[in-house]
């Protein structure tokens, strides 16, 4: 094939890039990620079939760029060795190499980025071809802003608010690129504001979105940004400027009067954020979401208190893993080695952390200080050639700015956050646009346009344009090497696109359509389809195997439904596939409770035969020991332990191990409700009714059924006279039985006692909706009401 059409299969396959960030199938298991990760995986693995033999025929384009040596990329390549050597002394090499399914992140996936900036700086060689890559990120990164606007979900088609902050905050920047390159180089006045009216309405398509994610980091790293930005605007000087010699198309912008209206902004930032902060309350600030956010980043603030344990768990962690960590993707296990109790304090959910949210952190804790240092030099080497070539009159001011507030705001936010797709591909188009900035002194190539005076000024640029299309030596017939490198590369790619992405999506989909045959309570058919899946034997198999284990463990009652023989089969097959996530990392705390907890459930199924009972309940013993050995802070695997002794009958060790776990966190609610359920259960009313208060008073209701069993919980306290528990168990009760209107309307009643008119008016309204003969006996109690 000719050098042109090597180019534009190249060019727009990295522009087909960019339809992996709308993709969001449904039918895989956690679709926001696997969809777009596997096309990502699949379109570069194409694409680098066809680098590479671009390369081989046309070597002159491999010795361009390596003739360019960049730290940038000697940083990425550092890097990438770093994370692999961390893999060999990994505690779960699958887990670092191969990564998992609601991640996607593993090193294999990561080198697929890798490839992408290599392909990337080597095709991309004009401003044209920037300009292009720019436009093509903007649009998608618009449309996908627009889609949770219009939608309302906060998280678009990316999955999480943090991403789609992200990813908004490097096209923003890249629209501002395009806005002065168009401001300074279009000589036609009409085109100017019209290129530029395009760049700003994409801002302003993007800017909503952070009202609606409210995300902190991207706030804090935006402002940030922002205000460095402004601050270099007013003190980085006119004359070093390439442009200022050139008096047609001297930047008006640089001259006084926008440096006051900088300083004037620089000002007012510094005024409005000491402002909010001194009155968090006033009534401007409350009504005001973006203000509001602000008020909320502080160090009092659930999220950053949770954040705070997992960096100091990476941080206590570090020096037992110094030079290589604990391997890439591995951050779980320090975390969970660490837990602290006090977790719970600030929330009960999402307390599993496989990431510590701040990148830094996270990188040293799994690949350690070799990991930390060759990540940073990354970026150093950016610093580094944005100062060089600004100083030396080659980087225009407003990419450098630009480029130093991006960086910045990058930074910033991935202290409370950590890279996905959307970032990663914005990452590596930034890379290679400092790269291509990057001077080539003794290169045959032309010198960045960007950079240049007048360089695609319209029309004079137009003369030459025809210098910007480069070629390296005359097109060649097909040769030996370009066979090759087509054909032994493309059956290896062939080979790993089978293995490695089509077989893991015939798997997430079978993982999908078997947990809707459990729904259904088609439990053999939901089987069945595990079974599918699991014969694909891919190296994404954790986690359905560990969603099949959780639907069988949470829903034993369907194996009542089955024969008993085809029962007994069903729980050994999931124990094997337990134990086979256990194999990857034995002292994975989740992994040993969920083989603990499918154990128990097979000992139950065995509770007429003693020996089988205890060949299960001793191995359930052993797995949850390690499984509290390898996270001894975590309650809730107490409370599976206590399980397994409740299965025997023991229920005083079961008992004494709940109390054990009420004494790790006297404010963790979870532990007193079921301390009391059992100790009511064994008839221990006194301790049990004990337990009971400060379940329900710290909120804990949610957590109780049947409505039987809160029915009797309403009788106890009724004869105590605790209205108030008794108004929060009917609460739980009208949940539990919400078409019950005789439970509203004894609810409407306890409001009234206590004083609490809305709330009586609003229980006895729902008793009249579910009854309408009550509609005239509910308005005159609500007439009496008021």
């Amino acid at each position: 094939m000719s050098q042109k059409t090597y180019l534009t299969i190249l060019k727009i396959g990295i522009y087909l890039s960019f339809i992996s960030v709308f993709l969001v199938f449904k039918n895989l298991l956690f679709p926001f990620i696997t969809s777009k990760q596997i096309y990502f995986n699949i379109l570069i693995e194409v694409l680098f079939v066809f680098w590479l033999a671009f390369i081989v025929k046309y070597p002159a384009y491999a010795k361009a760029t390596a003739g360019k040596p960049s730290w940038i990329s000697f940083g990425l390549v550092g890097f990438f060795i770093a994370i692999i050597l961390s893999c060999f002394i990994s505690v779960d090499f699958n887990l670092s190499f191969w990564g998992d399914v609601e991640r996607m992140l593993g090193v294999f996936h990561l080198l697929h980025f890798l490839a992408f900036y290599f392909i990337i700086i080597t095709v991309m060689r004009t401003w044209q071809d920037w300009r292009n890559l720019f436009i093509v990120s903007i649009t998608a990164a618009v449309l996908v802003c627009l889609y949770g606007l219009i939608k309302s979900e906060h998280y678009s088609t990316i999955g999480n608010t943090a991403y789609v902050s992200g990813y908004a905050i490097f096209n923003i920047y890249f629209a501002l690129i395009l806005f002065f390159h168009w401001r300074r180089f279009t000589e036609d006045k009409a085109k100017r504001w019209r290129y530029g009216f395009l760049c700003l309405a994409a801002i302003m398509a993007m800017l909503p979105i952070f009202k609606l994610t409210h995300t902190r980091g991207a706030y804090v790293g935006l402002g940030a940004s922002i205000f460095v930005m402004l601050l270099l605007f007013v003190v980085l000087p006119r004359s070093n400027h390439p442009l200022t010699k050139d008096r047609e198309m001297t930047p008006h912008w640089r001259g006084k009067r926008a440096r006051f209206y900088c300083l004037s902004a620089l000002v007012a930032m510094v005024i409005l954020v000491s402002s909010v902060f001194a009155y968090p309350n006033s009534a401007i600030v409350q009504n005001s979401s973006v203000l509001r956010t602000m008020t909320a980043i502080s160090s009092k603030a659930v999220t950053f208190q949770t954040r705070l344990i997992a960096w100091k768990a990476g941080i206590k962690d570090l020096k037992n893993h110094l030079i290589l960590g604990t391997g890439h993707g591995n951050f779980a296990i320090t975390f969970d080695k660490y837990f602290d109790p006090s977790f719970y304090n600030y929330t009960r959910s999402e307390t599993y952390f496989d990431r510590a949210h701040n990148n830094l952190i996270d990188i040293a804790s799994t690949t350690g200080i070799l990991g930390l240092i060759t990540y940073l030099s990354i970026f150093i080497a950016v610093g580094y050639y944005l100062v060089k070539g600004f100083k030396n009159k080659q980087i225009g001011l407003p990419e450098f700015i630009l480029l130093t507030g991006l960086i910045i705001a990058y930074f910033i936010q991935n202290l409370a956050v950590f890279d996905s797709l959307v970032t990663y591909i914005s990452l590596m188009v930034m890379l290679g646009f400092v790269y291509y900035l990057t001077p080539i002194p003794t290169s045959p190539l032309t010198p960045p346009l960007l950079i240049r005076r007048g360089e695609e000024a319209e029309p004079r640029g137009e003369a030459r344009a025809g210098r910007q299309e480069e070629s390296f030596g005359s097109d060649k017939p097909l040769i030996n090497k370009e066979i090759y490198a087509l054909f032994i590369c493309g059956a290896l790619m062939l080979t790993v696109i089978y293995q490695y992405n089509i077989k893991p999506l015939k798997m997430l989909k079978n993982t999908i359509d078997g947990q809707i045959a459990f729904a259904k309570g088609d439990i053999l058919g939901g089987v069945e389809k595990y079974k599918t899946a699991m014969s694909y034997k891919t190296i994404l198999d954790r986690d359905s195997r560990s969603s099949l284990i959780n639907v069988i463990s949470s829903n034993r009652h369907l194996l009542s439904q089955i024969d008993k023989e085809q029962a007994e089969g069903i729980l050994n097959w999931t124990i094997g596939l337990a134990r086979e996530n256990v194999k990857y990392n034995p002292q994975d705390s989740i992994m040993q409770m969920q083989l603990a907890q499918i154990l128990n459930v097979a000992a139950g199924t065995h509770s007429g035969n003693s020996d089988e009972f205890y060949f299960y309940s001793n191995q359930a013993e052993e797995a949850i020991n390690k499984s509290i050995k390898a996270s001894p802070g975590r309650v809730p695997i107490y409370f599976q332990k206590a399980q397994i002794y409740l299965t025997r009958g023991d229920e005083g060790k079961a008992i004494e191990i709940l109390k054990y776990a009420v004494s790790l966190n006297k404010e963790y609610y979870d532990s007193y409700c079921h301390l009391a359920r059992m100790q009511l259960n064994f008839k221990q009313e006194e301790e049990g009714f004990r337990a009971m208060d400060r379940c329900v008073d710290l909120g804990g209701t949610s957590l109780l059924s049947p409505a039987a069993f809160v029915k009797n919980l309403i009788n106890h306290y009724a004869d105590q006279q605790d209205w108030q528990k008794v108004i929060k168990l009917y609460i739980r009760l009208a949940q539990l039985e919400p078409n019950n209107t005789q439970i509203w309307v004894n609810l409407a009643k306890f409001y009234e006692q206590e004083g609490e008119i809305e709330k009586a008016v609003s229980a006895a309204e729902k008793a009249a909706e579910l009854d309408t003969g009550l509609k005239d006996a509910v308005g005159q109690f609500i007439r009496g009401l008021k």
